[in-house]
């Protein structure tokens, strides 16, 4: 099984009910509550296309790879996908990064984590990518945010 295309996606959002709730609230932010997602790790295939955000089918198994951080009422969360192809455009790494941080301090975490996996590849990478949400969790309530870089069911 090889993906042949990719999105990326992110969402945010709080609940009064339950860190549960909020999670599903994020995917739902994010456009992919309505699937079955399974997580894997870091790498895009040969070939692999980023594309636009693309419908899924409801309940469809779908591999992402996912940064989530939940936090509670007065916490500043955040949560990053950044991505890169190296220098020839054959393949591509993808790094996750969540924690209690502002969005300079992900940004900032999010691009040394990629560096450091193309320097364990060695591995020259071109532009690097990020899809990231950052929230101050509201009083009373339970927040959730997630980034997503979202492989496409279809497989050649």
């Amino acid at each position: 099984m090889i993906p042949q295309r990719f999105f990326v996606a992110s969402g945010k959002a709080f609940s009064p009910v339950s860190q549960l709730n909020a999670w599903d609230r994020a995917l739902e932010d994010a456009g992919i509550a309505q699937c079955n997602l399974i997580p894997v790790t870091s790498i895009l295939p040969k070939g692999c296309v980023q594309t636009e955000t693309t419908e899924i089918p409801v309940g469809a198994i779908t591999h992402a790879v996912m940064a989530r951080m939940d936090g509670v009422e007065g916490q500043n969360i955040g949560a990053a996908i950044s991505w890169a192809f190296e220098k020839n455009c054959e393949w591509g790494i993808v790094a996750e990064t969540h924690g209690f941080m502002d969005e300079s301090s992900l940004l900032e975490i999010a691009e040394r984590k990629i560096r450091e996996m193309a320097k364990i590849r060695e591995i020259e990478i071109g532009k690097i990518n990020y899809e990231f949400q950052t929230l101050r969790v509201p009083m009373d309530n339970y927040g959730c945010v997630i980034a997503a870089l979202v492989f496409y069911p279809d497989y050649r």
